[in-house]
């Protein structure tokens, strides 16, 4: 008889899980509470306009690429993508050149003369640059590809090898001194740290490798958006017997002591040999599994954790097309005072940084012929610095209008037929994301390795858990190897065939299919 797995919740960490599973041998059913799959990454429609959610550009596709090889598929037949270039147009709104921009190119000489252009002092920190963090990315690779489980895992060879790479004393804005001076050159470089939901100034030097990464293997669009790859995911598991169960809530994951039994939902208790939970890790927790049960990570240890900022999102179906790249990012006037705004979050940005897809000039699947879908993410503070979004919810609209106006994008207003908000609070309250902290878990070192709850999930039995709050941590090629992390400890403890044991963050190769 196949060992059975209850899968909670249907993002990208539960989708690869389930394919994974499935071709281990396992029976595989997943709740998901939406009507739809894709988690933070799944579709919105808004008439006949169409945006991703959450996250709207794919890096490092290679993780995926094995994960459907594996599964028996091959990624590039089944999803159709496009590689951006440039990667993102930056308008920097402060100083003597307020207004000025910056492409960054994915092609390197492009972006060498445009590095050049505008700060020619910085123009030979680029190459050493990219030779440092291709480097660091290859020691640290084998390192996010491997379980924690304590402190002895450091001693591995690999991790003392990466480790040397470390710097823990530097934040990411103090490591790029070491190329740029001009700051603006190394906000550049590090405003990706937005995708852990943190300022430059305090996240990790290690993150460096969130640039490099795109510039190495490049940004790419799937036509249909990101949410594509997840619904695809979901057919092909339906296709490998895997089972879903939408718009069906979990209401407790079940336990006979401290080992994990099954879920129970409206309809009652379903039995499985193993759980594993794809949700927001601090919500799940407190609402899923009895603080009864748990020490480590008890729910007055959840509250004291730090966690990721939030975000204010615009999703906008526009007459007309928009003078804008795919990618566009305005940089605050002030962006280090911007920056502490985010982080403390008891006061609104009034000048926000803002980030801005323009996703209807390289896909025109997203809008109807002759409009525009654009999609408008604002990081602010998380719910715990107390802003009433009941209250700020129009004005900050509004605010944000004003800013769209100060990219060029002339009488939206006028323009917009279809129109969605999404606040902190909607996040908490409709998406049970905890304190609407949109990048889950912080990515500070203290919250890290075996300091990030683990995939295996350290304080019971048979629960497993993936996703943006579990090592390795957030963003999609991550929480991708998180899966495959998480499905090879599932296979080894319910006797499964053997899963997938690659350790594939091995940026140093090209981007292409792996054989199964």
């Amino acid at each position: 008889m196949k060992a059975s797995v209850s899968i909670v919740g249907g993002g990208p960490g539960g989708l690869s899980a389930a394919m994974l599973l499935a071709a281990s041998g396992a029976a595989v059913t997943l709740f998901e509470r939406s009507e739809r799959l894709g988690g933070r990454s799944r579709r919105l429609e808004l008439g006949d306009y169409r945006f991703d959610t959450g996250p709207t550009f794919f890096l490092y596709p290679q993780i995926i690429r094995e994960i459907f090889a594996h599964c028996g598929y091959d990624f590039d037949r089944e999803v159709e993508m496009v590689k951006i270039d440039p990667l993102y147009e930056l308008v920097f709104m402060g100083g003597a050149d307020a207004g000025e921009t910056l492409k960054i190119w994915a092609d390197p000489q492009r972006l060498a003369a445009e590095v050049s252009r505008f700060s020619p002092h910085d123009a030979g920190g680029l190459a050493a640059f990219m030779q440092e963090n291709r480097a660091k990315l290859e020691a640290f690779g084998p390192v996010l590809a491997r379980p924690f489980r304590g402190f002895t895992d450091f001693m591995a060879p690999q991790v003392l090898k990466a480790l040397a790479h470390l710097r823990p004393w530097s934040s990411l804005d103090r490591e790029l001194r070491r190329y740029f001076q001009d700051p603006r050159l190394r906000l550049a470089f590090s405003f990706q740290s937005k995708y852990l939901g943190m300022s430059p100034y305090r996240c990790p030097s290690l993150f460096s490798i969130l640039s490099f990464l795109e510039h190495e293997h490049g940004v790419w669009h799937p036509l249909g958006g990101c949410n594509t790859v997840m619904e695809t995911m979901g057919r092909l598991a339906r296709r490998m017997g895997v089972r879903f169960e939408l718009e069906t809530p979990i209401e407790e994951i079940v336990f006979e002591g401290r080992k994990a039994v099954g879920v129970r939902t409206a309809a009652g208790v379903r039995k499985s040999d193993a759980v594993l939970l794809n949700a927001d890790f601090a919500h799940a927790m407190q609402h899923l599994v009895p603080d009864r049960l748990r020490s480590r990570w008890s729910d007055r240890k959840i509250e004291k954790k730090k966690y990721s900022c939030s975000t204010f999102m615009l999703y906008l179906g526009i007459e007309g097309k928009l003078d804008l790249q795919h990618h566009t990012v305005l940089l605050a006037e002030d962006f280090t005072a911007n920056f502490n705004e985010i982080e403390w979050g008891t006061s609104l940005p009034e000048a926000p940084s803002l980030y801005v897809q323009n996703a209807s000039l390289t896909d025109p699947t997203l809008a109807p012929p002759g409009h525009s879908a654009l999609y408008v993410l604002v990081p602010v503070g998380n719910l715990k610095g107390g802003i009433d979004w009941s209250t700020e919810r129009a004005r900050y609209r509004a605010l944000v209008i004003k800013r769209l106006e100060a990219l060029g994008v002339k009488n939206l207003e006028s323009r917009i037929r279809r129109e969605q908000i999404v606040t902190p609070a909607d996040w908490e309250a409709d998406l049970s994301v905890f304190r609407g902290a949109t990048f889950n878990l912080s990515h500070s070192l203290d919250q890290m390795l075996c300091w990030r709850p683990q995939n295996r999930f350290e304080e019971l039995d048979r629960l497993y858990l993936v996703g943006g709050g579990t090592h390795p941590g957030s963003g999609l090629p991550v929480i991708f190897e998180g899966a495959r992390i998480t499905a090879r400890l599932m296979a080894e403890d319910l006797g499964l065939r053997a899963a997938e044991d690659r350790h594939s963050l091995d940026f140093s190769g090209e981007n292409q299919p792996v054989a199964s």
